[in-house]
């Protein structure tokens, strides 16, 4: 891909990874969901996003070539990471897009650095546990390694090594398990203008995502006829021929430029 760097900054103690591509004035940070890197989660978006964008795409705390700290995961902590990544590459003003987990992290960097954000798109994320499709915390309670998606397992393994795995996997879980619900509020503070996304069979139902949307100041909502993986475009996870992730990319076109 042309125009395109990869490196690893200093950042809250960690060895963060990330590529930039393409060009642009306002760069649109990319933020991957649990358990993935930059290529499972945005393979099939990435090289669309950077043909009209400036993009700078990231690997989170113990996910991928990034390093883990003796700490928990967490969506606050996951957005200080991003903002300080940002600074570290003298970057004042950004778009932010994430999936999944990501999603989550995205609305976090909205509240939490506000300064530094343009406009948002948050893609299945959740800010409730009861925005979550009934028994997934209950699923979660005796998961383990064997029960990490194979295409997942082999994406990372790609880049990081089966013990990275395994701490990242437990870390994922962990965030999940213990995680509490943000105050309606938080959402209300986000001065961004904001796109929120869903699929209508995704693990995060459309009757949460319409709340957030809801709460959010002027967001625009769309509800796309795919599933969790499917809306993105998710390597290994989609059908050869499915081109869903087509649409959610024109979408966040329009939402950014139009």
């Amino acid at each position: 891909m042309e125009n395109s760097k990869a490196g690893y900054a200093p950042v809250n103690g960690l060895n963060m990874y990330y590529e930039i591509h393409g060009n642009g004035d306002i760069p649109l940070v990319l933020v991957h969901g649990g358990g993935s890197t930059i290529e499972t989660t945005f393979g099939n978006l990435l090289p669309i996003f950077s043909t009209y964008n400036k993009i700078i795409a990231v690997e989170l705390q113990a996910h991928g070539r990034t390093s883990d700290r003796d700490a928990p995961e967490s969506f606050m902590q996951d957005a200080d990471d991003v903002a300080g990544l940002l600074n570290y590459l003298k970057v004042d003003k950004a778009n932010f897009l994430g999936f999944s987990n990501g999603g989550s992290t995205v609305m976090q960097i909205a509240i939490r650095h506000q300064h530094m954000v343009n406009k948002i798109v948050v893609i299945s994320g959740a800010y409730r546990r009861d925005g979550f499709i009934p028994g997934l915390f209950d699923g979660l309670q005796n998961a383990t390694i064997n029960d990490m998606p194979e295409f997942l397992k082999t994406a990372y393994l790609k880049v990081a090594s089966q013990n990275n795995l395994e701490v990242m996997f437990n870390k994922d879980r962990e965030r999940m398990l213990t995680f509490k619900d943000w105050n309606d509020d938080d959402l209300r503070s986000i001065k961004a203008a904001a796109l929120i996304m869903v699929a209508d069979q995704d693990v995060i139902t459309a009757e949460h995502t319409l709340k957030m949307a809801r709460l959010i100041p002027g967001a625009r909502l769309a509800i796309l006829p795919a599933f969790h993986s499917s809306i993105i475009g998710e390597a290994g996870a989609i059908e050869k021929d499915n081109k869903l992730y087509e649409l959610t990319a024109a979408f966040v076109k329009e939402f950014l430029i139009g």
